[in-house]
């Protein structure tokens, strides 16, 4: 929900309880019907009250409006936390960040000196992905020519898979694994 959603409910809400408690106070006897009918004729006729109740009315018409006919989409943005929502003439595609995750890993296991991968897709409020690769390598890894090929690779295989720009793939290598040998 919206800011201004949230602020137009607060209000309508507070607008409510006051006349449902000022009526409640009417009929049962506490507050005098002729005191209510002077404060609405007061709001209404003198000078000053009436234009900034004038103004007042206006800017709730509007946000009244806005609530109702310009509601935020909840749906929507509950889904972009996640994945992405791609649109084209056709319909609509959400790529969720579990589907970008595994083709990462996937492209990430094609590497011989790369084992157990970690992969942590994250979505920007623009939809820029920024991929987080944890993984273990083998000790005859060249890490630098390793991490290059990775983001690489990576980028070009979500781009030619998704049609997704990948904002940044940030690599952590988190040890140094053995490699174990096969006994024939």
């Amino acid at each position: 929900m919206k800011v201004l959603d949230k602020i137009g409910l607060v209000l309508f809400s507070t607008i409510i309880l006051l006349i449902s408690f000022a009526l409640i106070l009417t009929i049962s006897g506490w507050l005098d019907l002729d005191l209510v009918i002077d404060s609405i004729e007061y709001i209404t006729t003198e000078s000053i009250a009436s234009k900034i109740t004038f103004g007042i009315a206006v800017l709730l018409i509007l946000l009244a409006v806005k609530c109702i006919f310009l509601n935020s989409d909840t749906k929507s943005t509950s889904n972009l936390k996640d994945g992405i929502l791609l649109e084209n003439d056709n319909g609509k595609l959400l790529v969720s960040k579990d589907t970008i995750e595994s083709l990462t890993n996937a492209t990430v296991r094609n590497f011989e000196t790369a084992q157990n991968v970690m992969t942590k897709v994250e979505l920007d409020n623009e939809n820029n992905v920024s991929i987080y690769i944890t993984l273990f390598v083998y000790p005859d890894a060249v890490i630098k020519d390793l991490t290059i090929s990775l983001q690489k690779d990576v980028k070009e295989t979500i781009k030619k898979s998704l049609d997704l720009d990948v904002k940044d793939v940030n690599v952590r290598i988190k040890n140094i694994t053995i490699k174990k040998e096969v006994k024939e």
